[in-house]
Order: structure tokens, then C-alpha cells, then sequence
């Protein structure tokens, strides 16, 4: 991407030397300029109201209140591109994910001082990576993970999640990263008729939202996490009778790429009804259910998210996909469920100029 101008960026640290490091590192880079320097969140407050910055670096520790307390702020009262900064992302990854889960578009971990290398190097591309993400269209070629913004509806945004071999284990790892008022999620996992309803209990029994067997009908609620029954239905998500509605329904009919229910039948019905108010995901499994099913979610606007080789137990699923230039983004199964959240958090973005 390139700008006519500089991005206009405000520098938020307590440490007076790292305020001036960061800043002479950016003065290099002609893309950026920085515009203001804080060393408190009350500093950084006001430079914001009175600059209107295009972008914000934020540290973790500051005197009186942290970096994720006024990223929560910044986020319901006047979000923007934020990018942390902090020495401590490296080795807490704990931080990452909530501060992505907050709204936050990038990270970048402090360099060691001292250390003989240039510091701040890359900081410049990682701030211009979160200015992307400031009312980029959901649709953008781009395929930046954190631009998508889902459009509100009364519902919200739904989020389709389709997996074979391992994914049993995958998907418990993707829903533990939930609250417990999660977008309405549609989950389809490849297994029997007589295994589908005891997985369903064991995940309603080890994370926050409510998980349950999806019934004819079902109207899709935030909260709920839908299984789609083994063995005999496909699972598909049509329009309700008023707007906004979706609903579950169960459709008898031959199995579709060996599977019933199949990752692609969810997957087109999310295309076709709930189009960019969908995130599409896709974890580990054999072969390639799912793939031209994620390619269509894409194509109507949502956005998609690949499990990549290194986490995935089998990397037939998501390769086909990805290959077949169905995924945004590839990402590590421990950084999906955030990164769920942070999309469907964004939706609030098309609200403020």
C-alpha cells in the first residue's frame, strides 16, 4: 500500500528514552510521522482529541492505568488503528491474545537495548499494517485479517467453523478463547451419528458459551455454539422470516465430498445468507471438504481463516483451501479463536468516521 502523505502517529510510552528511540526510528521511514509523544494514557488522551492520529503505538506498562485498560477505552469510546508495543509480548503470549481479542491490529516486541542491532526496526511496516485496517472494504484483495470489519445486523456477525481429523481437539482449543456471549458460531466436525451429541457435552461442559446439537429451526443466537448432527443431515443456515434472522436447517440429501454432514454445504449456505456478516474458518482434516465452500464465503464478502501446516494434525483441509485461494489468512490454531473475536469485535468501526 502506498500514501500520498505521512501516517500521522502518536507514540504512547512511560520511559522517556524509549519515547525518543521510537521516534527517531520512525523519522526515518517517510511513510510516517510522528505527530506526538505520551508518557501516560491522560497525555496520550488528550493528543489524541486535539491530533486525531492515524495510528497509535501503545505500551503495556504505564504509571496509573496499563496498555490494555486504555486500549479498552480507546476501543469503545473512539477506536483506531492501535499498535502495542511491549518487551513482554515475546514471552506472554497471554497478552497478544487479549489485546487482539480488545481491538488492537498489530503487535511488535521491543528489541533488546544494547544488543548491537537497530532498534525499532520493522516498527515502521507494523504501523503501517494497522493503518490498513482503518475502514478498508471487507471484500479488499488484500486479505489483511485484521481490515475486516463485519457489517451489524440484528444477529451480528456468524462465524462458520468446518473440521475432520484433529479437530476435535482443535475446536476445543478455538472455543475455549470465547466469552461467553460469543457470536453465534455453526460448527460442522466429521464424525458418526453416535459420537456427535457426547462431543457436543463434552464442549458445553469445558467453555463458557452454551454448545448444543443444532436442531431444525434453530434460530442463530449469540451465546450458542451450533454442532451440526453426525451422520444423516447436512447442516445449511437460511434467512428467517425478519430480517437479520438466521436460522438452522437439516437437509437430507446425499453425502458431498464423502461427508454428511459436509464443511461445503455449511459453508454455501453461510455464502448465500449471511454473506459478509460471516467469518469462515477451516481447521485440520484429510482431503478437502470445505474448500469450495470457503472460496464462495469469500467471494460474498466474508472473511476466511486457514489453520496452517505446522498446528494442524492433517493438512489436507486447510492446504486445499489455501490453494485453491479460499483463506485470508493462515494462522496457528492458538491465535484463531482471537483472532475470531477481534474480527467480530471490529464490526463497531463502521460507526465512527
Amino acid at each position: 500500500m502506498s500514501y500520498l502523505k505521512p501516517l500521522t502517529t502518536v507514540v504512547v510510552d512511560d520511559s522517556l528514552t524509549t519515547r525518543a528511540l521510537i521516534a527517531a526510528a520512525l523519522k526515518r521511514d517517510p511513510r510516517i510521522k510522528v505527530v506526538g509523544t505520551a508518557g501516560t494514557p491522560f497525555e496520550a488522551r488528550d493528543l489524541i482529541v486535539r491530533l486525531n492520529p492515524d495510528v497509535l503505538t501503545l505500551d503495556f506498562e504505564m504509571p496509573s492505568m496499563n496498555g490494555l485498560q486504555f486500549l479498552e477505552k480507546i476501543m469503545r469510546l473512539r477506536p483506531m488503528p492501535v499498535v502495542m508495543v511491549s518487551g513482554r509480548l515475546s514471552s506472554h503470549q497471554g497478552l497478544v491474545e487479549q489485546a487482539l481479542r480488545m481491538g488492537a491490529a498489530e503487535w511488535y516486541s521491543k528489541m533488546a537495548l544494547g544488543s548491537g542491532e537497530e532498534p525499532f526496526v520493522g516498527l515502521g511496516d507494523a504501523i503501517v499494517r494497522a493503518a490498513a485496517t482503518k475502514n478498508k472494504p471487507l471484500a479488499s484483495e488484500g486479505g489483511s485479517l485484521a481490515a475486516s470489519v463485519v457489517a451489524a445486523t440484528k444477529t451480528g456477525t456468524v462465524v462458520g467453523i468446518g473440521a475432520s481429523t484433529g479437530g476435535v481437539e482443535a475446536l476445543t482449543d478455538v472455543l475455549e478463547h470465547f466469552p461467553q456471549d460469543c457470536p453465534a458460531t455453526v460448527i460442522v466436525q466429521h464424525m458418526p451419528k453416535q459420537f456427535s451429541e457426547s462431543f457436543a457435552r463434552r464442549l458445553d461442559r469445558v467453555v463458557k458459551p452454551d454448545v448444543r446439537l443444532a436442531e431444525e429451526g434453530d434460530v442463530l443466537k449469540p451465546g450458542i455454539v451450533y454442532v451440526a448432527p453426525g451422520g444423516e443431515r447436512h447442516l445449511r443456515i437460511r434467512g428467517g422470516a425478519r430480517t437479520g434472522e438466521y436460522v438452522c436447517q437439516l437437509v437430507t440429501a446425499p453425502p458431498v465430498n464423502g461427508h454428511r454432514p459436509s464443511v461445503d454445504e455449511l459453508f454455501y449456505s453461510l455464502a448465500a445468507t449471511v454473506g459478509k456478516n460471516a467469518v469462515g474458518v477451516i481447521l485440520t482434516g484429510m482431503e478437502c471438504d470445505g474448500a469450495q465452500g470457503l472460496l464462495a464465503m469469500r467471494h460474498a464478502g466474508a472473511c476466511t481463516i486457514g489453520q496452517d501446516r505446522a498446528s494442524s494434525v492433517i493438512y489436507g483441509m486447510p492446504r486445499a483451501a489455501f490453494e485453491l485461494g479460499a483463506v485470508d489468512t493462515q494462522l496457528p490454531l492458538s491465535a484463531i479463536g482471537p483472532a475470531i473475536l477481534n474480527l467480530c469485535e471490529r464490526r463497531s468501526l463502521e460507526t465512527y468516521p
